[in-house]
């Protein structure tokens, strides 16, 4: 096939194909075009980021504040003479990034129970002050105080400061963000006192793009049943007039932002936003010493006089720096930006009708470009040295660099210069080395027969490196992962040759896919059972991560598996016997390389650490536990979701180890419902360890309970072992250590 290149018209065909399919055939929406875009219009805002003003603050709950005050939440008297203060020293409006969702447990009011044994008998409890009371008295004295609210898992809707009539917009363009508008179901708000004492409430939700930086935003919100302002919406509405009204409508002409579809209006405000309610920000550096201000210094005696200048007439936004409390973004300009720096520059560039847009024109002016250029490479190819036909690519990038900066800067427009110029450059490489590609091709055929067995990544270094192939190794930190199939022996009995063929391939292949796609190598298969690791060839910081999201994934592929069984099975009239897999996943040092002969090696890997792996996959039969793994790998992924299993001294180990039931992933670890069921496991275990067998087995009911049906075997032994123990209580020198009897 590859021989029908040799002829002229065959490189035209296929160079002006390959033409088509990069100016027309690659949508602006594609996520690579989509990467690349982000990359020149980052460097944009670098070159060109947007003029400061004076006129926006951040009251910052800074470390210095925390060391000062107290740590967070601060009682919430103290919240209200914040706010008091900055409403008395003039400020515009006051923002606050964040959710006060619970009541303040410092209110002297909840203790009214318990002043008895200090010596205040009779005292009642609506005779003590409620700071949260007090909070609410402050906000609405203020006038001026916005709260906000965020994706949760609370069923009360926001509060919309004017009602239904906050934001008014025709019925067409309130259907269209109804179903277009960022979208949210439950929330996390501020208590229903202080947000109703508030002069405006607005979400602080915000979605970065693929690449996880934050370049858009929405100012409007929806829940399919009303439309929300966000938090810097809502702020600029309150410093304009906290009676006034959100507007909604089309864009016309004469608004003076052609390139938008709707125009929200404040007051004679007009903000440009997309079809979705969303516009760029234009992001511009907060210094730390003049837009910040420690919210410790508002609370100081001789705060008017020193902070009054710089608080009147300003937007002020109460969030936080500090560690452990910032809300941290990636933007642009700061990989690491506090949260709230994200609506004090969305407020200021309303302030400043500094917009900037991509509009549809401008993908239509770039795939112009490729056309263009490229059509003229092709054509003038064989007339013209390679050399001119590499000053006409170079020349052409150059000017689509300097024309799109000189348009952002000048209109505010995002031209990408990156994937036209790419794709310019393709062409030419195309139409030089189009002899080089064809044998590439073969090259490529032989790479991809043998990335079957390795992992892609190390199938790049060795064709990078072809001294890699040979004997030898190193010594590297590994995450190591063991499958088995359970009842495979009673499985295969049942099954014809060609049958078990097919189910073997059938599982084995979601399997190493799962290895693969997570940044694995597969080391082997031994029968119904693989060996795979993480961290070697290359390097894997997230190895024990990795492996983790492999391991619940190849949970996930046996599911499909399994229904096709069924179907089979329910053809046969038999009774399906179901695939369950048993793994296990340890990490720690492990000697990694090629290993064997001369004539015949493979990169495999050796250890304790990967003994222990194959053990920890062995025990997960014993306990009925899907995936076991090391206490190692559970430093290692933290934030998963795991339940400590036992401490269990395992065939060939003398020294005891800790292994664990991994439930979930890090979504999942987040979870209030699995967080009180693992703290209340591990309650139980620390009873039975410390010998308090009655107390464990009390509390192994609990944990069944809270455990939502899982890990059944595992307490239905901790419960006979509890009995055992009462009745039998174990030597003085008893340690908690369970020896296995089988690997």
């Amino acid at each position: 096939m590859l021989s029908t290149f040799k002829s002229s018209w065959m490189h035209f065909l296929f160079l002006f194909a390959l033409l088509i399919v990069l100016s027309v055939g690659i949508p602006a929406h594609n996520v690579t075009r989509e990467r690349l875009s982000f990359l020149a219009f980052d460097q944009y805002y670098k070159a060109y980021p947007r003029p400061a003003t004076d006129m926006v603050k951040i009251i910052d709950i800074d470390d210095v504040s925390l060391s000062h005050l107290g740590q967070w939440p601060w009682p919430r008297d103290v919240v209200a003479d914040l706010i008091t203060r900055l409403t008395d020293m003039g400020a515009a409006v006051i923002a606050f990034d964040g959710v006060l969702a619970e009541p303040d447990r410092t209110s002297p009011r909840l203790y009214a129970d318990d002043m008895a044994q200090f010596g205040y008998e009779g005292i009642q409890a609506s005779q003590l002050p409620d700071h949260d009371e007090i909070l609410a008295k402050a906000i609405q004295k203020s006038g001026i105080f916005v709260t906000a609210f965020t994706h949760g898992s609370n069923e009360r809707r926001p509060r919309i400061a004017q009602g239904d009539q906050l934001i008014r917009a025709p019925k067409q363009v309130k259907e269209s963000l109804l179903e277009n508008a960022k979208r949210f179901s439950k929330t996390a708000l501020f208590l229903e006192d202080l947000e109703n004492a508030a002069a405006g409430n607005g979400s602080f939700m915000a979605t970065p793009e693929i690449d996880g930086i934050l370049r858009k935003t929405a100012i409007i919100f929806s829940d399919k049943q009303k439309l929300y302002p966000s938090l810097n919406l809502e702020a600029y509405r309150v410093m304009q007039d906290p009676k006034s009204f959100i507007g909604i409508s089309t864009l016309k002409p004469e608004d003076g932002f052609p390139n938008a579809t709707y125009k929200v209006v404040v007051g004679k405000k007009i903000i440009p936003v997309d079809d979705r309610a969303e516009f760029w920000v234009y992001f511009r550096h907060f210094d730390r010493e003049k837009d910040y201000i420690s919210a410790y210094k508002v609370l100081a005696p001789d705060a008017e006089a020193k902070l009054k200048d710089k608080i009147k007439g300003r937007v002020l936004f109460v969030g936080s720096s500090a560690e452990g409390l910032k809300d941290l973004r990636a933007t642009p300009l700061n990989p690491f930006l506090p949260g709230v720096e994200i609506h004090a520059n969305v407020v200021e560039q309303i302030m400043q009708d500094r917009y900037i847009f991509r509009p549809s024109f401008t993908v239509e002016w770039e795939n112009m470009f490729i056309l263009v250029v490229g059509s003229l490479m092709i054509l003038l190819a064989p007339l013209v040295n390679v050399a001119w036909i590499g000053v006409l690519c170079a020349g052409s990038l150059a000017t689509i660099i300097y024309g799109s900066l000189a348009t952002f800067e000048k209109e505010g427009l995002l031209l990408d210069p990156f994937y036209p110029g790419i794709s310019v450059f393709i062409i030419f490489v195309a139409s030089v080395f189009l002899t080089y590609l064809r044998t590439e091709r073969e090259r490529r055929a032989v790479r991809q027969a043998f990335g079957l067995y390795i992992s892609p990544d190390f199938m790049k270094e060795l064709t990078s490196d072809p001294d890699k192939l040979r004997l030898g190794g190193e010594i590297r930190d590994l995450s190591v992962i063991f499958t088995d199939i359970r009842g495979f022996t009673t499985i295969s009995e049942g099954l014809a040759p060609e049958e078990l063929i097919q189910l073997m391939n059938d599982f084995l292949t979601p399997m190493s896919d799962l290895v693969m796609q997570n940044r694995g190598t597969i080391d082997k298969y031994m029968g119904d059972a693989m060996m795979a690791f993480w961290n070697a060839p290359l390097d894997d910081p997230d190895h024990a991560r990795n492996a983790c999201r492999a391991a619940l994934g190849m949970q996930q592929a046996l599911e499909p598996i399994n229904q096709r069984v069924q179907a089979r099975a329910a053809e046969l009239g038999k009774v399906p016997i179901l695939l369950n897999a048993g793994i296990g996943i340890n990490s720690g040092p492990c000697a990694v390389g090629n290993m064997g002969s001369k004539q015949r090696f493979a990169y495999s890997a050796l250890g304790d650490a990967v003994n222990l792996a194959s053990r920890l996959e062995g025990q997960t039969k014993a306990y009925d536990v899907n995936i076991l793994i090391g206490e190692s790998t559970t430093k290692q992924a933290s934030d998963f979701a795991f339940i400590e299993v036992d401490l269990i001294q395992v065939k060939g180990k003398t020294q005891p180890v800790h292994m664990f039931a991994l439930i979930g992933d890090d979504a999942m670890a987040l979870q209030t419902a699995f967080q009180e069921w693992r703290q209340e496991h591990d309650a139980m275990l620390k009873a039975y360890r410390t010998r308090d067998f009655e107390g464990a087995f009390k509390m192994i009911k609990s944990c069944e309970l809270k455990s939502g049906g899982r890990l059944e075997t595992l307490y239905a032994l901790y419960s006979d072992r509890c009995i055992e123990m009462m009745k039998n209580p174990p030597p003085a020198d008893w340690n908690g250590v369970y020896e296995a009897k089988s690997k």
